[in-house]
């Protein structure tokens, strides 16, 4: 886990669940152009983070931190602000990038999103269309209501520890089949929100 040393592939039979084989990025399914690209956002204040209960879509009735796909010209970062603003009402005023997440569902290349931390902004979070907004404690995250894959990159997330990670699920997105985690990895910042 973070903090223990470098480690340039972590697989997640390395890390605390139950052991899963390693994704295979050599077969034609793996092909992170055809992902969707996107953004996931997670604000942190006081130890606390907001997720939101998703509504609707791929991943309903998961917590989740807020986000979605990037539109036409945009930049992940521009994307994670937008999101946040539109599925919680609250303004991100700082982004950290610390990840960068694959996904496969079945044989289908599914998203990319681009992981960041927020640690300022403003407003009260609201209930919108897409999610209800809830509170967590950094030290008790409840990921029996979050995807399966949330356990194993939430920790370095959480530490600022950059990661890239790829993870591949069943043909619907219900069952995590394999997965890694790459922690040897640098990011550019983000330009600051206006």
């Amino acid at each position: 886990m973070p903090g223990d040393g470098p480690r340039a592939v972590a697989p997640v039979d390395e890390l605390p669940d139950p052991p899963l084989p390693d994704p295979d990025p050599s077969q034609e399914w793996w092909d992170p152009a055809a992902m969707t690209e996107g953004a996931l956002v997670h604000p942190v204040r006081d130890g606390r983070m907001l997720l939101i209960e998703k509504k609707r879509g791929v991943g309903a009735g998961n917590l989740i931190g807020p986000g979605g796909k990037l539109e036409p010209g945009e930049r992940p970062a521009e994307a994670g602000i937008r999101e946040v603003r539109e599925e919680t009402g609250v303004r991100i005023h700082d982004l950290e990038l610390v990840g960068v997440l694959e996904f496969v569902f079945g044989e289908e290349p599914f998203m990319r999103p681009h992981v960041f931390v927020a640690r300022e902004f403003s407003g009260t979070p609201r209930e919108s269309d897409e999610g209800i907004p809830e509170w967590h404690d950094v030290d008790a995250l409840p990921y029996d209501r979050m995807w399966d894959d949330d356990r194993y990159w939430f920790p370095y997330m959480l530490a600022g520890e950059p990661f890239r990670a790829r993870f591949r699920f069943d043909a619907d997105g219900d069952r995590m089949l394999a997965g890694e985690v790459e922690t040897d990895v640098e990011f550019p910042s983000p330009p600051r929100p206006e």
